[in-house]
């Protein structure tokens, strides 16, 4: 019985090694690192994929999400609406811009936003809405949607672990005003090192996204922002380029293999995530249980050889860098059984067979 990592991306990159060394090559070839044709080309290849107008790269997730906040004017004395169960990237793109996060519990069956506690939470003061695919499933702003215009509100998405996911055929960056991915190593599509996008239809907003993460500037020397420098190198651009085109076969693997973890897994200690009735609704990029005795569970499995991750095990309203949320939890209580409870398993593409079946079996044996 051999060990199961958490995550092999060596299974994804061998298949292309040589696609990658040839981007590598081609990049180094045109000695042009920043804003050039690898860029350009990326930019549109992903906001094509995504059905939408415009693609701006950024340096990582979490800035693709600050800088959509500052091309749409969100700042002090603005509040912007947020999922509890989120990682914190989330929640730090909106107090960087100066903004109040607030939190609503997520759904008891998905774990994401419960929508239907977002009325109870507008104010004069609301600005946006940033609503998160955790998990890798996208969640559908139709019923805000309305509500949202109403209110002059943007639905902005935080689409890191979603990259191909879709509601009734349309995927996620273009389900919202405006959408924040994260191409970190791990995500179904990742670069080699950090990287990001902001994806949207509002041309002039992708416009001023550009330029906030260029200094502030449309052109050299002129800032017309007080802006940061964020932005997409040649080489990641040029290795996101390379795979793009197996996305949508990874996320099949991984939505494969999700079945079958879902089909098989017996054990009622294990709560298993709801499956939608339209998988493309989901790409799995994390298949997390809720186990109540996690520590022995997650034990159990490393005995056996198989390695688990925590998405996410502390709060952010009980995280240090956010103490004045504190003892607000109460509020939040499926956030707190997920954040108390959650395990995720291994999955991502390349995953054998036996590597699936060894995980079930040793699930089940607990």
């Amino acid at each position: 019985m051999h060990e199961i990592p958490y995550l092999d991306l060596g299974r994804i990159h061998e298949n292309i090694k040589d696609e990658l060394d040839q981007a590598y090559r081609e990049v180094l070839d045109r000695q042009w690192f920043i804003g050039g044709e690898a860029d350009h080309r990326f930019e549109q290849e992903f906001a094509a994929y995504c059905g939408a107008r415009a693609c701006v790269g950024t340096g990582n997730g979490l800035d693709a999400i600050r800088l959509i906040l500052l091309a749409y004017g969100i700042g002090e004395g603005d509040e912007v609406i947020v999922p509890a169960n989120t990682f914190i990237a989330t929640v730090l793109a909106i107090t960087y811009v100066g903004a109040k996060p607030v939190f609503i519990d997520a759904d008891a069956d998905t774990y994401t936003m419960d929508l239907t506690r977002v009325e109870e939470k507008i104010t004069a003061r609301t600005k946006a809405i940033v609503v998160v695919h955790l998990y890798g499933r996208a969640v559908d702003v139709a019923p805000i949607r309305d509500l949202a215009k109403q209110h002059d509100i943007k639905i902005i998405e935080d689409a890191a672990q979603a990259h191909g996911a879709a509601v009734r055929g349309v995927k996620v960056g273009k389900i919202g005003d405006a959408a924040a991915f994260s191409f970190y190593p791990g995500k179904n599509l990742g670069a080699l090192g950090d990287a990001g996008a902001v994806v949207t239809d509002d041309e002039e907003l992708a416009e001023r996204v550009r330029a906030y993460g260029n200094y502030g500037s449309y052109q050299k020397y002129c800032h017309v922002y007080k802006g940061c420098n964020s932005r997409l190198d040649e080489l990641q651009a040029a290795f996101l380029s390379v795979k793009l085109p197996h996305l949508d076969a990874w996320n099949e693997e991984r939505r494969k293999i999700a079945k079958i973890y879902s089909g098989q897994i017996t054990n009622e200690k294990v709560v298993l995530p709801q499956m939608p009735v339209d998988e493309k609704e989901h790409v799995f990029h994390i298949y997390p249980v809720l186990v109540k005795e996690r520590e022995a569970f997650v034990e159990h499995l490393k005995r056996r050889g198989i390695a688990t991750n925590i998405h996410y095990p502390t709060p952010i309203m009980e995280q240090q860098a956010y103490q004045e949320f504190r003892g607000q939890m109460q509020q939040y209580p499926v956030t707190k059984r997920i954040c108390a409870e959650e395990v995720s398993l291994p999955l991502y593409p390349g995953m054998t067979e036996e590597e699936i079946l060894q995980v079930i079996k040793v699930v089940n044996e607990f």
